[in-house]
């Protein structure tokens, strides 16, 4: 009987996991790839998600709210979101972390380039804020969403945002006004 519940504990922690959905630990996407850790091959088909930013256009410094959403009555359990310069295949400003299902990610030794998951709880929506950085061209947000083991999309891009380039904004970042008498 000892061994009988020895082998039901092992199983339970060892496969239940993969059996019931998502793995609890050691799941992460590929920063570079945008792959998830496990053996499957990614959908080809158009993904039930969404990304949409707050702005078109940024500054250095400008706070962005990022929502990655699923369409309908879908849901997902993981993710990773990136931004990326247009070709660009390295992540570029940083995320500050303001859902609870998320977490912010080191990729390229740098603190909170990306965000994740931070459960495999079922999710409708996450939200996050990007914060802009210096010296960055056109860019996009791009994600892998898992909505389970067998199902996941890799690439899913949000509309290009454009740097603004405005020689009217001094060193402090503050719009200096032009009057014009006539």
């Amino acid at each position: 009987m000892r061994r009988h519940s020895c082998f039901v504990f092992l199983f339970c922690g060892v496969f239940l996991p993969r059996i019931l959905g998502f793995p609890q630990t050691n799941t992460s996407i590929d920063c570079d790839s945008l792959l998830p850790n496990y053996e499957a091959e990614p959908q080809t088909s158009a993904p039930p998600y969404i990304i949409a930013v707050s702005f078109d256009n940024f500054e250095p410094g400008n706070e962005i709210q990022v929502t990655l959403e699923a369409l309908k009555d879908v849901r997902f359990k993981g993710f990773n979101l990136q931004a990326r310069e247009i070709e660009g295949d390295v992540p570029v400003g940083t995320f500050k972390i303001t859902d609870p299902n998320t977490k912010g990610l080191d990729c390229h030794n740098m603190t909170n380039s990306a965000v994740s998951h931070a459960n495999s709880d079922m999710k409708q929506k996450v939200t996050t804020t990007w914060i802009a950085p210096h010296d960055v061209r056109d860019l996009q947000f791009i994600a892998t969403v898992v909505q389970d083991l067998e199902k996941f999309w890799v690439g899913i891009q949000s509309k290009t945002l454009t740097p603004t380039r405005s020689e009217s904004v001094n060193g402090t970042g503050k719009s200096k006004r032009k009057v014009c008498f006539e």
